[in-house]
């Protein structure tokens, strides 16, 4: 097996030049947990090596943010930092790349007034959100990858000592990027072509509507007008191809956010802004959520799912193969951008202008809006897919066709 350093090395090239397709000239703007600055700084090298003008990264802290909700006036719970924010916007529409890396404590929060956890995070959407809809609507290239950090690792290996357990995490980690193998790049470009092939095939098809059915799940989920399935390599707006997501497992589309009805249960625990969602369950009428329970953090989720009216619809649903990579380690990562590529997943909030025909090239907010898309200040995937669930593909006629038993994919 390749050292540690060398993964990482490969992790950061992968993410330069298969996650973002980082073009000469480019700047790019990343954000990092603090345990995750030796990835960063590889990135940043392997950024320059690839003609980067220039690199600004930006660091998170733990322990500021508890210091935040140990200390801070009531009151402040509901600001945000609006200027670093549109400052970001401007980036973005400037032409800057977008790189994320994760890590964060899945529970970092959980001790904390779930009040002012959620008038923070609604602060944040709304600060966040001209360079959500940056991101959302693919103007630039960007990428989310990770990186194990202690207290990450702690949550998904509770029985070992921390430092196996972050060994251990760092293992899942490359081995789900796919940069274990002696030719990375090469490996992503085959996943890739598999991925695009399955889109073709859904795009054909031109389904109305998904019905899921399984363990506490009987729910219809209406697909938008003129929706275009996308997954694995996409073209942004500018140009750029790129892998949104480092890994990837899923295809997904845009829901019309008022065509879902039924109820469906969670297959796995939601990590929300350091708070762990697990057993939810909601019911949905003419497209909104109408009822919604959860065995814990069910105070956050009701007040997630009140931020604005966008926050009740979807705005993403995702096909993932139960037998995926990440499903086959067996693993609970507590970590969206790994679990949601374990399982068919839905996305409550803002939608993806990209999953329209044409990549939504020249639709305005009130096209989108009239062919189904949903708006938000949030976006959240949460797991309803299992070995355990089937789905149909629902014809314009009414006519279901198996898609998926038993959580894979019927060929």
């Amino acid at each position: 097996m390749s050292t540690h350093d060398a993964r990482l090395d490969r992790l950061a090239e992968v993410a330069v030049r298969v996650g973002l397709g980082l073009r000469p000239g480019q700047e790019l703007v990343m954000t990092a947990p603090l345990d995750a600055l030796p990835l960063a700084r590889r990135i940043t090298a392997q950024a320059y090596k690839a003609g980067a003008s220039v690199v600004t990264t930006l660091l998170a802290d733990d322990q500021a943010t508890l210091a935040r909700f140990e200390h801070g006036h009531d009151d402040a719970f509901d600001h945000a930092a609006g200027w670093l924010y549109e400052g970001m916007a401007h980036a973005y529409r400037s032409g800057a790349a977008r790189l994320a890396i994760s890590g964060d404590d899945p529970s970092l929060l959980a001790g904390q007034d779930p009040d002012k956890v959620a008038r923070a995070n609604r602060a944040r959407s709304k600060a966040y959100m001209p360079a959500l809809e940056q991101i959302a609507n693919f103007a630039t290239n960007w990428t989310i990858v990770s990186a194990a950090s202690p207290a990450w690792a702690r949550t998904v290996f509770p029985e070992l000592p921390e430092d196996e357990a972050v060994a251990r995490l760092w293992d899942a980690i490359f081995s789900a990027s796919r940069v274990d193998g002696p030719d990375p790049v090469g490996a992503w470009a085959a996943h890739n072509r598999a991925l695009s092939d399955r889109t073709r095939y859904l795009n054909a098809r031109r389904y109305a509507a998904l019905h899921f059915r399984g363990p506490g799940t009987d729910l219809t989920v209406g697909l938008a007008d003129d929706h275009e399935w996308c997954g694995g390599a996409t073209t942004a707006k500018n140009g750029i191809v790129c892998n949104a997501n480092i890994p990837t497992e899923e295809v997904f589309t845009t829901p019309h956010r008022m065509r879902v009805t039924g109820h469906v249960s969670a297959t796995k625990p939601l990590s929300y802004q350091g708070t762990l969602i697990d057993g939810i369950a909601v019911r949905f009428e003419e497209g909104r959520i109408v009822e919604s329970h959860a065995r814990t953090g069910g105070d956050v989720l009701a007040k997630v799912i009140d931020t604005d009216e966008g926050a009740r619809r979807l705005g993403e649903v995702a096909l993932v193969p139960a037998s995926s990579p990440i499903s086959a380690s067996g693993l609970l990562f507590c970590n969206t951008l790994y679990d949601e590529n374990a399982a068919s997943h839905i996305a409550l909030g803002q939608a993806y202008s990209k999953c329209f025909r044409d990549g939504g090239a020249g639709l305005s907010e009130q096209d989108l809006t009239a062919r189904g898309a949903n708006r938000s200040l949030i976006h959240i995937d949460w797991m309803i897919g299992s070995a355990e669930v089937d789905v149909d593909g629902v014809t314009p006629e009414g006519r279901p066709e198996p898609l998926m038993r038993r959580g894979e994919w019927v060929d």
